[in-house]
């Protein structure tokens, strides 16, 4: 610890400080430095992600279609975001589609309830963490995950639009991870709401900067919807869908278990 204090010019005081501060997620395994587990660690890794995977198609093969929204776990009933998701959750609902969200309080929360309530299908795929996270009442199928890749991966893969809400590091990397695998063609060219100008205005400007750089294209953003509207946000995915996109029924095989 004392050679990385070295090499990294921390303070005794620093160092102390950063032993003693209470981590806001605990890791499940501390590792440092370590380099490649062994061979046969990594075998059994890699069979717990295939298992969880295999566990995640049979859970929400039949679920959709979906609009996944993502949003922050500390939103509060009666606070605007949250009643926005709720609301949200309602036209999801009336449209025709499945709310899929997290699966967690807050804006999840919300979003589940609004298409709870109104009779509208409502799915939650949540995640093992220490605290804040835990799956809400709301969701006809829920199901919970251990690795974050794997959760992201089936908010993503079932879903014909996103609504993003505000929130903080998990949306903000929800949010770039879509947008990531729509610039590169892995995605199909789904559409994307952010919801609430005047929290997402100095992120979208900084977007337009990173056009007027080159760094990325305008039609990268051609498909980011900016509003503060929920209406309009819905007009949005509704034409987009309508237009590009047929919802094929799938067909349950008995022959692996899948109950009608």
């Amino acid at each position: 610890m004392f050679k990385l204090a070295a090499i990294y010019n921390l303070s005794t005081y620093d160092l102390a400080t950063m032993q003693n501060s209470e981590r806001i997620i605990p890791a499940q395994e501390s590792v440092y430095l370590d380099g490649p587990k062994s061979r046969g660690y990594e075998l059994v890794f890699a069979w717990k992600v295939f298992r969880e995977l295999i566990r995640g198609f049979r859970t929400l093969h039949f679920v959709g279609p979906c609009i996944t929204v993502f949003g922050s776990a500390r939103s509060a009933k009666g606070d605007p975001v949250y009643e926005s998701a709720r609301d949200f959750g309602r036209q999801i609902a009336a449209m025709g589609f499945t709310t899929m969200t997290g699966g967690g309080p807050g804006t999840m929360e919300a979003a589940n309830l609004g298409a709870f309530e109104t009779g509208g299908a409502s799915v939650g795929c949540n995640i093992k963490l220490p605290f804040e996270q835990k799956a809400n009442p709301y969701t006809q199928t829920s199901i919970t995950f251990d690795l974050f890749f794997i959760r992201k991966a089936m908010l993503i893969k079932y879903s014909y639009a996103f609504i993003i809400m505000p929130g903080g590091f998990g949306t903000m990397d929800e949010f770039f991870e879509t947008l990531t695998l729509i610039q590169t063609r892995s995605l199909e060219q789904f559409p994307i709401v952010l919801y609430g100008k005047d929290y997402y205005h100095r992120l979208w400007d900084y977007l337009e900067f990173m056009a007027e750089k080159g760094t990325i294209s305008r039609q990268d953003l051609s498909l980011v919807l900016l509003t503060d509207n929920i209406s309009e946000a819905m007009d949005h995915i509704k034409t987009y869908i309508t237009r590009n996109y047929k919802v094929k029924p799938r067909r349950r095989l008995w022959w692996l278990l899948e109950k009608r």
